[in-house]
């Protein structure tokens, strides 16, 4: 296991710090808090933390809009604040990694209040600018992607929402001033960075229009009542049409080259982690990032085992076939841009079963596991009920145009708006059953509400007390793999290909093999690998299970419970 890298071995955990912990009692997450939770954190088992944007913005995306990329937040404490969680964080052996964002910055950053001016300040092409708009390009989050300023009689182009212009990184100057931000938190100390939608950084430079016959909010409308299969599939081409030539531009990957460069620089192997699911940001395997997302595992109404099976072969076979070195994967099922694990692929008759399958399922498949804060203790989608409530810019936004523009009833359009909104996955993290579920002081008012099933037992004091809840269970099967080297860096090797209500596979590593099985199904199952030539005429060890099962060893045939999680040693003699 020498040969592998601290990122490939740990287990990642996504904080949003606006909801996380409120350790100054205003209703808002922030560094003090986080700092608090640490213990917790490693008490759980995970060895690496990811921060959502934590600069100071003025918040029109949440943290998105950065206004100052080498300094902290003030609701979220002091550069002082940062250092010491930093510290903290290092000291229990966890690494941490930073939320870039290099597409665009907030229309209150000093570059962009220089560079809208005039047409003569240093500035003036730090932005993507026109005297007319070009075409019809639309923001994926609130219409026109290019908005008007009267200082320079011009229009700016911005990919997400006219708070977030879009850096012009053709200009060197751009470039320079962004990668000294970069080595501004790797010289503290940071692990690496997450990039933010590195695909939106260039755009089609002939301008293209796109040739979709509506604009975004009307696209959005029809997303929702599309129906048939041929509404379905016009929908996705409206989609892909819409902001095809707005992303994806070859030329981001010289970019990536540079930046990878700049952390070979620093010991300690730092790590590039892409917003994106295309592996040729990878590059060769050793010039561009270390790691892409793989979210099409995500991109299912159902987990199923074909799903998962033609996910990882597809996924597994592209990062093998890199030019220098082989690719390492990256799963995930939940971030704060996509509705809740639980809540997502739930059937509301299994939904506490199928969580911990599927949180099994992110942690036992070859590759980096990362984890969305809340997980651990089920947190749901919570639908917010009034349009008052909501902080999202891009749900308020959807709300206004579909009522004034196209005359839907205030009431559906709230349903609607609570569907689509990013608010229902960002809310307080829920620590007790103390009011405002001890994210906030009793008397604070949380900027966010905090989801009532707080009160029913879903908090990480109820659930700390019972040994055979879902976060008990999360520190379980995070301990069995940090234990197995098997299961941090071993091959991937189907078993069963054909079988529709479990997946089994094994996990191979020189010193350890192990199998995996992932019952999907509320039916008992009795598993034979007698004809597997990586189980047949061996033992097995058992090292977790999800039913009631005693431990050591068997032999197959056996029997797997409904929804059971069964991970056993293969025991060679």
């Amino acid at each position: 296991m020498s040969n592998f890298k601290w990122w490939q071995t740990a287990v990642f955990y996504q904080i949003y710090p606006r909801s996380f912990a409120d350790g100054n009692g205003d209703g808002i997450g922030d560094f003090k808090g986080i700092t608090e939770k640490l213990d917790y954190l490693s008490s759980l088992g995970v060895d690496a933390l990811w921060l959502s944007p934590h600069f100071p913005s003025p918040n029109w995306d949440c943290g998105y809009d950065i206004s100052d990329y080498c300094n902290v937040a003030a609701e979220y404490g002091t550069m002082q604040d940062f250092n010491h969680f930093l510290f903290e964080a290092h000291k229990r052996n966890m690494r941490v990694i930073l939320d870039l964002v290099l597409n665009h910055t907030s229309d209150e950053h000093a570059w962009f209040k220089e560079s809208k001016s005039s047409h003569d300040n240093p500035k003036a092409d730090w932005y993507v600018w026109a005297d007319t708009p070009p075409n019809n390009w639309q923001s994926c989050f609130d219409g026109d992607a290019w908005t008007y300023v009267p200082e320079r009689n011009q229009y700016y182009y911005h990919y997400f929402m006219k708070q977030q212009p879009d850096l012009n990184w053709h200009n060197p100057e751009v470039k320079q001033a962004m990668w000294d931000a970069a080595r501004f938190w790797l010289d503290l100390g940071v692990d690496g960075f997450r990039l933010d939608a590195i695909g939106t950084i260039y755009e089609d430079p002939k301008l293209t229009p796109h040739n979709v016959p509506m604009n975004l909010a009307e696209l959005r409308r029809f997303s929702e009542l599309a129906k048939t299969p041929k509404e379905i599939k016009l929908k996705d081409k409206y989609w892909y049409d819409m902001f095809k030539n707005q992303w994806g531009q070859p030329a981001v990957h010289d970019l990536m080259k540079e930046l990878r460069a700049i952390l070979d620089e620093y010991d300690g192997d730092r790590v590039l982690i892409g917003e994106d699911d295309n592996i040729s940001f990878m590059g060769n395997g050793a010039d561009e990032l270390h790691l892409v997302f793989n979210f099409p595992l995500m991109r299912a109404d159902r987990l199923t085992p074909d799903h998962v099976r033609k996910n990882q072969k597809e996924r597994l076979a592209q990062l093998d076939a890199l030019k220098k070195e082989r690719g390492w994967g990256c799963n995930t099922l939940g971030n704060h841009d996509s509705s809740r694990l639980y809540t997502r692929y739930g059937n509301k008759l299994h939904d506490t079963e199928l969580a911990r399958l599927h949180a099994a399922l992110v942690l036992t498949l070859k590759g980096t596991p990362f984890l969305y804060n809340g997980e651990e203790i089920g947190m749901t989608d919570y639908m917010l009920t009034d349009i008052s409530q909501v902080k999202d810019t891009m749900g308020s936004w959807y709300y206004h145009a579909i009522v004034t523009e196209m005359g839907v009833h205030p009431e559906e359009a709230m349903l609607r708006t609570a569907e689509m909104t990013r608010d229902k996955n960002r809310t307080p993290m829920q620590w007790s059953n103390n009011p405002n579920g001890g994210f906030s002081p009793p008397l604070a008012t949380p900027w966010l509400p905090v989801n009532p099933n707080y009160k029913n037992g879903i908090n990480v004091l109820d659930l700390e007390k019972n040994p055979s809840s879902l976060l008990n269970y999360y520190k379980h099967l995070l301990h069995v793999r940090r234990s197995s080297v098997a299961l941090q860096t071993g091959e991937y090797i189907p078993l069963q290909t054909t079988a529709k209500e479990y997946l089994a596979f094994v996990r191979q590593a020189a010193e350890q093999t192990v199998l995996v099985i992932l019952n999907f199904s509320e039916h008992p199952l009795e598993m034979d690998f007698t004809r597997s030539k990586e189980i047949k005429k061996r033992n097995l060890h058992l090292l977790f299970s999800s039913a009631e099962r005693r431990g050591g060893e068997l032999t197959s045939p056996f029997k797997i419970a409904p929804y059971e999680v069964f991970i056993a040693k293969v025991i060679h003699e």
